[in-house]
């Protein structure tokens, strides 16, 4: 352990005035974190191409589905709301205080603080899992879904989102004194030990599934531990304390009092998939784990870059905001937008080329058969149009939130979410995964719009400066990805053919598919480059620099 910490230290950037590393900090942290989300990603990959082969789309993969879900909607309620919301920000004006008064992360307050919001987070998911555990048969219809099986894996997967909670809070203190490296890494840990109960276990379970769940909590607990020790390493220190005195903590409560408007914000966010699971439960059969499989693919890019700049993001934007500094805060929020455009656009256009053969690529193979590729593939044309919006969502968002502003983004997440589920109701029907996926994309773009709308009414955000510089940048990333499909597009069938030769063979499906996919991605990315150089894009050139620097140092 310690030599880990060792190498993960070497990453940790000083919490010191924000604007001397303006330049760098945002993306020398979201550079190391974006390989390390590529890591986990990756393994996410494994982990449902894992599933996949033992569980297809067949009935029990909707019950293992269904059943990891509802502890994974509290843990984004629990967990991803209140520490991006309300703590980090929260946490970041008591070290601002204790630098003020020379005290580090050891003021006594601050002690006071986390030790209030810990105790208060622990007491509050421990009754969630219990009564959950309790509760679980009257939970699971809901999703469309009931049997013996889901029951007994929703309790079993209950416990992680403790852990997960835990693991969460740890991440915040970390993100808070700009420790990335640490919370970037424990998603590899979750994802092997999924993988790795699952190809050990399955054979001595009554069913494989039951060996994912397991791998699910025990991954649950080696996220939250692995922190721990970078937490102590840095001084800081918290412990139990009465729940009248963590509800009475000046913190504690200005952290629920942060909370309480996107409680029911992020209800409807997570509502959106819990409404979207129940229609596609009463739909056909597999319709649920291939919408999963479609949002997988689309998460290994959302997390890499959105949730990765996101987390780097928040922290700068709250000194900024505590500061005053508003030409700064503008500048890189601006700056974040334009790289999510640079990055999510041109990887759009690809996935809509190639999504067939990397589907195929990942999953295809044992229980997931053709027919779930082409279900899988349905879902995933609509999902993938909606990725540059949920992007940019998630790089808007901690805006209004180091501003101490939840109202905003509660208000378009509710906006969002009745959007998704009008439009999810309207075509589940008739289009089956196909619709309940492009609610999702067009809620997505709504929710994008409320929130421009919102910054409107904010005096601190240079809203025209904003809105024209991300259209126009948008408009340029389109253009450039189509003009380098074109190649792609015809050379496409060339590459497939190239790929039969190799048929046959253990590696014959990796050879097949991979070789389009990889021959595809090379000749997309030098053309959108080439582009990019011609053009003299400053956001590119400005990204290369930075490599450049790194590979000095």
């Amino acid at each position: 352990m310690s030599g880990k910490t060792e190498e993960f230290t070497e990453h940790i950037i000083d919490p010191g005035p924000v604007k001397k590393t303006k330049g760098n900090s945002l993306v020398k942290s979201g550079a190391m974190l974006s390989l390390l989300t590529l890591m986990s990603r990756i393994l996410g990959l494994i982990r449902e191409a894992v599933k996949g082969a033992f569980l297809g789309t067949t009935a029990l993969a909707d019950a293992f589905t269904i059943s990891f879900m509802i502890p994974n909607l509290l843990r984004r309620l629990f967990a991803e709301n209140s520490i991006s919301v309300a703590f980090i920000p929260t946490f970041k004006e008591y070290l601002e205080e204790d630098k003020k008064n020379a005290c580090g992360v050891e003021g006594e307050s601050t002690r006071e603080f986390l030790s209030s919001f810990f105790t208060l987070l622990t007491f509050l998911v421990s009754l969630t899992v219990v009564i959950g555990i309790l509760i679980t048969p009257l939970i699971v219809p809901v999703f469309g879904t009931i049997s013996d099986e889901s029951i007994l894996l929703t309790r079993i997967m209950f416990p992680y989102l403790f852990f997960i909670s835990l693991a969460a809070f740890f991440q915040g203190i970390l993100n808070g004194v700009k420790v990335f490296s640490p919370s970037g890494f424990t998603p590899v840990l979750f994802n092997s030990c999924v993988i790795i109960f699952t190809l050990l276990l399955h054979k001595r379970m009554e069913n494989p599934a039951r060996a994912m769940a397991l791998g699910v909590v025990v991954g649950g607990a080696v996220q939250c531990f692995f922190q721990l020790p970078f937490i102590l390493r840095r001084k800081i220190r918290f412990s139990f304390v009465s729940l009248k005195k963590a509800f009475c903590n000046k913190g504690t409560r200005t952290v629920l009092k942060l909370i309480a408007p996107t409680i029911i914000g992020m209800a409807a966010y997570q509502l959106n998939d819990v409404v979207s699971s129940a229609l596609a439960g009463h739909s056909d059969p597999g319709v649920v784990s291939s919408l999963q499989y479609s949002l997988r693919i689309q998460e290994l890019i959302l997390g890499i870059f959105a949730v990765s700049i996101g987390t780097v993001l928040l922290p700068d934007l709250t000194s900024y905001a505590y500061s005053k500094q508003w030409e700064d805060f503008n500048s890189t929020l601006k700056k974040s937008m334009n790289i999510i455009a640079l990055i999510t656009i041109p990887v759009t256009f690809y996935c809509l080329l190639l999504g067939e053969n990397i589907i195929s690529l990942i999953f295809q193979g044992h229980a997931f058969s053709r027919d779930s590729v082409n279900l899988t593939m349905d879902a995933f044309v609509w999902h993938i149009s909606g990725l540059y919006f949920i992007a940019l969502n998630r790089i808007i968002a901690p805006a209004f939130y180091a501003q101490k502003d939840t109202k905003s983004p509660t208000v378009a997440g509710i906006i969002s979410f009745a959007v998704n589920i009008g439009v999810a109701v309207l075509l589940a029907g008739t289009y089956k995964g196909k619709g309940i996926a492009f609610a999702l994309s067009f809620a997505s773009f709504t929710n994008t719009i409320a929130l421009f709308f919102y910054m409107k009414k904010n005096r601190n955000f240079s809203v025209g400066f904003l809105i024209k510089d991300t259209i126009l940048y948008g408009l340029k990333m389109i253009l450039f990805s189509l003009v380098a499909s074109v190649p792609v597009y015809f050379l496409k069938p060339i590459f497939i053919k190239l790929g039969e030769n190799f048929s046959g063979g253990f590696l014959s499906r990796v050879a097949v598919q991979g070789i389009p996919v990889l021959l595809s991605a090379l000749v997309f990315a030098c053309a959108g480059i080439f582009l990019l150089v011609i053009t003299k894009d400053s956001v590119f050139i400005q990204a290369k620099k930075m490599i450049l620097r790194g590979k000095k140092k």
